[in-house]
């Protein structure tokens, strides 16, 4: 049995398994949805997953006709979505415990990548869908940018910001915080100095996280879909680059 949970605890599961598989997807949902590079994707059968804990906190926002996207309602960390049609439940793997029993296994929506990412490893791409799933993608309108900026924005588009400075560092975080919090295999972290960073719109509607035994980490978020955005460390912003697009 695996176990899992949201950055705050307050949501908690677990899943018999076995998991029958383990993906990479790169679509712009999901990069928004977990503000990383990729969501990492474990799929076991619906029958073994029960929440043991918080179901109360779970919140859903209709990403897409049809789909929901589930995440806990006090730190917005994403919570495993349950497909009743295929009898299967979909879980973030950056919030499961443990060993899963296999390696990711490939990775979808390449076509829709972030720009600046770029995959090393050798495992098989498909630009959509897999095609043995006989899918259609879901067909997005561009976000619309302002020459000369880096900006971002949360899934549903009601919070928007702009970083008009050089960043100052960027890397990768597979601490267990950034994992839980990010729902993913690591975060993906850009620094740019605090007064480089301006609202567009929607500041009113983040709400703040910081888990109570932590000195410098905390996670904001749109409560309405769980975006997590920012975090201020002194003088500097890390953003998460997932929802982030660079336009000059």
């Amino acid at each position: 049995m695996t176990n899992g949970s949201c950055l705050c605890g307050t949501v908690r599961y677990e899943i018999d398994g076995p998991f029958q598989s383990l993906l990479h997807c790169h679509c712009s949902m999901c990069r928004k949805h977990h503000g990383t590079a990729f969501a990492t994707w474990a799929v076991a059968p619906l029958a073994g997953y029960r929440v043991t804990a918080g179901s109360d906190a779970i919140r859903r926002y209709a990403s897409s006709p049809g789909l929901h996207r589930s995440f806990c309602r006090h730190c917005g960390s994403v919570v495993p979505e349950r497909n009743e049609a295929f009898g299967l439940v979909i879980a973030p793997a950056g919030n499961l415990e443990g060993d899963l029993g296999l390696q990711p296994q490939f990775h979808m929506f390449t076509g829709s990548k972030a720009a600046w990412y770029t995959i090393e490893d050798e495992l098989p791409r498909h630009e959509a869908w897999p095609p043995e799933l006989g899918l259609q993608p879901v067909e997005r309108a561009p976000v619309a940018t302002t020459p000369g900026s880096i900006q971002g924005s949360c899934l549903c588009g009601d919070v928007a910001y702009a970083i008009d400075g050089t960043p100052q560092r960027f890397f990768y975080c597979h601490c267990s915080r950034c994992r839980r919090g990010r729902s993913a295999a690591h975060a993906t972290n850009v620094f740019f100095k605090a007064d480089d960073f301006r609202w567009l719109r929607g500041d009113d509607l983040v709400s703040d996280y910081q888990p109570p035994d932590a000195r410098r980490f905390a996670v904001a978020e749109n409560l309405s879909d769980n975006f997590l955005r920012y975090t201020i460390y002194h003088a500097a912003m890390p953003c998460p680059f997932g929802g982030s697009s660079h336009t000059s």
